[in-house]
């Protein structure tokens, strides 16, 4: 079996996110999504609200796992028996970083590849951050996220 390690702060996530997890999907067996802690980000939502919010969303896609986030990427997709690690690019911007965690990453562990997706174009601007940013400032963002996130924004604003 085919395992792909597909690792995020999803604080949100995003129809983005779950367009690369179907794209992930066509390609691997399994797909497991690892949360992480987001330490360098003050994210809205706590870690078990964001795997609630990722089971939820992916309760209709078969083989797919949700679990924490527990230390280094590469490691986890070890502990995983994973065989690649899936990396989103929305634009040229997303490029240089990504490939220098790549770079890290196979130096880590060079069994594990790195798989990089493209979203489809509707969703190449859609970013966690500006989902959160325009949900709070009462803007629709119905269509950009899974309903369950659009209920926890609607929550987290007060409008509920």
């Amino acid at each position: 079996m085919r395992t792909a390690l597909y690792a995020g702060t999803f604080d949100p996530i995003t129809n983005g996110h779950l367009d690369l997890l179907e794209r992930a999907l066509g390609l691997f067996d399994r797909v497991v999504v690892a949360v992480g802690r987001a330490r360098d980000k003050n994210p809205m939502f706590t870690l078990s609200e964001r795997i609630e919010m990722i089971e939820e969303a992916t309760a209709g896609f078969e083989r797919v796992e949700v679990m924490p986030l527990k230390g280094l990427l590469v490691e986890e997709a070890v502990r995983c028996d994973a065989c690649a690690v899936i990396r989103g690019l929305r634009a040229v911007s997303d490029f240089e970083y990504e490939f220098q965690m790549a770079l890290m990453n196979r130096r880590l562990a060079s069994e594990i590849e790195t798989v990089f997706l493209t979203p489809k174009e509707r969703f190449t601007y859609l970013d966690s951050t500006i989902v959160k940013e325009v949900a709070l400032l009462g803007g629709d963002v119905s269509g950009l996220v899974p309903d369950v996130v659009l209920r926890k924004l609607t929550e987290k604003r007060g409008d509920s």
